[in-house]
């Protein structure tokens, strides 16, 4: 998962097989152990393996885009609609990160290393409404996932251009994703678009076919 995850499907028979497969999944519960645990005591989340690689997971359609074609549109509940260019993403405050990350197909990589925009930057310029409560990120394959607001007004959280000190590649998102890696990893949306801050939540993508509204993976909320 982590292709920017709308109920229709854009790709028909593209991604029909994989559909039916996480739709199988969440229908049967697959990988759930039944157990819980604490972040602060265990950095493996129940239910996980470690990998040393990056596994490539997406609906079938990877978009080709150079860094000078994307762009990131924010609208909603937000005193300040906004638009951002890669020119005007590398004019914002650029941090290094280190982190975890967690997939619902089971496998977790340690210490990748990013660079990016903090999200607090985005949502500094965008200035959510005090109704907003949740948003609805939008990939440029079709994808879409919600996320609560409070998920991403983080300092973990970030717009990735670099990993492992390379441009994001396009297998994995780039020119840029979001990245939430407190949640499972469908949240972090590749080829990221367009935010809608809203006052209610709503599925996205894998979230309308079974998925966890929230996607905590020490709660092991891999489905709905």
């Amino acid at each position: 998962m982590g292709a920017s995850e709308g109920a229709d499907d854009p790709h028909g028979d593209v991604n029909a097989k994989l559909i039916q497969a996480k739709e199988k999944w969440a229908e049967e519960g697959r990988a759930l152990t039944g157990s819980t645990s604490d972040p602060r005591y265990n950095r493996l989340p129940p239910g996980q393996r470690l990998t040393k690689d990056f596994p490539v997971l997406d609906l079938g359609i990877q978009p080709n885009l150079a860094q000078k074609e994307w762009s990131l549109s924010v609208a909603g509940m937000v005193a300040n609609p906004l638009r951002w260019d890669w020119a005007a993403l590398m004019d914002q405050p650029q941090v290094s990160y280190r982190n975890d990350i967690h997939c619902v197909t089971t496998w977790s990589r340690y210490d990748n290393q990013w660079r990016g925009v903090a999200f607090t930057t985005l949502l500094a310029a965008a200035k959510p409404l005090p109704s907003a409560k949740f948003l609805m990120v939008k990939s440029f394959d079709g994808y879409s996932t919600n996320v609560p607001l409070a998920d991403v007004d983080r300092d973990d959280v970030f717009l990735a251009h670099t990993w492992q000190d390379k441009p994001l590649d396009r297998d994995h998102g780039g020119p840029v994703r979001l990245v939430v890696p407190h949640l499972y990893f469908w949240k972090s949306a590749k080829w990221i678009r367009h935010i809608t801050f809203m006052d209610r939540d709503q599925p996205g993508y894998w979230e309308a076919r079974g998925y966890h509204m929230r996607g905590n993976p020490w709660k092991e909320q891999r489905y709905g």
